[in-house]
């Protein structure tokens, strides 16, 4: 009986408007740092500094709206830090040759680093974490009304907006534009691209520099538009989950927000859980339901999964 209470009361939780249009809130960031690491990743590189830039672009957005009370200025600064640390990397991987894995891991530490040393400096250590007015949902005039459909897709703040997009935008400039083929290109064979004239290690930084900025960005959404609030644990590592959702996503960026989206849902799924009570099972089984979920689906379907054929390899231009 119990069991059967607990079903229909999870039943009612899915059934519900409110949890699409959170699942749309909660897979946001994780969309727009798996664009970031798949940019990277298409170009050759493994950005294993994704949780470190993200974590730093939440602090310095964070900071920036605090002082200044504009919120896209917050953005703006995630954007550029994120930027940043993604040359950062190209200056170490491109440039330099040296392995991925390490720098990766290195810019993770560094910019967590970073990121406590600049709040403690900035922020002391107040007895109640600063807080700010967060974005607010912006309804589209004429579709938020509809059905169902009006509160999930077009009653969201102005950062989910400009993820869904982001997903055509970069199908597109992947698929139908030459600096897509270029940049792919450069993932598969930096050799023969560089032979056709394309400029190898200014495609691999374009890309370090896009996919860092994406992925500063997922970091100031949850800092000021998901939470309002900067802690230490605001990323919980949801940056490495978006490298398996790459793999997951197959390099594409279609498949990366279904990816996303799918997360984002057992995400919201064990919050609704957790607030219910429904199980009565203790929190931190819920905690787990996401990433077990991705280590699962990795198990099953990242096998066949081909990646980019030059992803880690080094480009010298004397080896051509």
């Amino acid at each position: 009986m119990a069991g059967r209470r607990a079903i229909s009361a999870l039943w009612d939780l899915l059934l519900q408007v409110g949890f699409f249009a959170a699942v749309l809130r909660v897979a946001t960031p994780l969309l727009l740092a798996t664009l970031g690491e798949l940019l990277c990743e298409r170009a050759g590189v493994l950005n294993l500094g994704i949780e470190g830039i993200m974590l730093l672009g939440a602090m310095t957005g964070f900071s920036v709206a605090y002082f200044t009370g504009e919120l896209w200025l917050g953005i703006l600064a995630a954007l550029l830090v994120g930027a940043l640390f993604g040359l950062l990397l190209g200056l170490l991987t491109v440039s330099l040759g040296l392995s991925q894995h390490v720098a990766g891991l290195g810019i993770t530490m560094l910019c967590t680093g970073l990121s406590f040393y600049a709040y403690r400096l900035i922020f002391g250590q107040p007895g109640q974490p600063p807080h700010i007015e967060p974005f607010q949902t912006l309804p589209v005039p004429g579709l938020a009304e509809l059905p169902w459909l009006g509160p999930v897709l077009f009653d969201q703040v102005p950062l989910v907006y400009l993820a869904l997009l982001l997903v055509p935008l970069l199908a597109f400039l992947l698929y139908r534009t030459p600096w897509g083929l270029n940049l792919r290109a450069v993932g598969e064979n930096p050799q023969a691209a560089a032979s056709a004239g394309v400029a190898v290690f200014a495609m691999r930084y374009q890309a370090l520099a896009l996919g860092g900025a994406l992925m500063g960005l997922a970091g100031a959404y949850l800092s000021l538009a998901q939470f309002n609030a900067f802690t230490f644990g605001v990323i919980s590592g949801r940056g490495w989950v978006c490298i398996a959702l790459v793999v997951l996503a197959r390099w594409d960026p279609w498949r990366a927000a279904g990816a996303a989206l799918l997360f984002g849902a057992l995400d919201a799924l064990q919050l609704r859980l957790q607030s219910s009570g429904a199980f009565g099972l203790p929190y931190p089984l819920f905690l787990m339901l996401p990433f077990l979920a991705t280590i699962l689906a990795m198990a099953l379907l990242a096998r066949s999964a081909r990646a980019p054929a030059a992803l880690l390899a080094p480009f010298r231009r004397e080896e051509r």
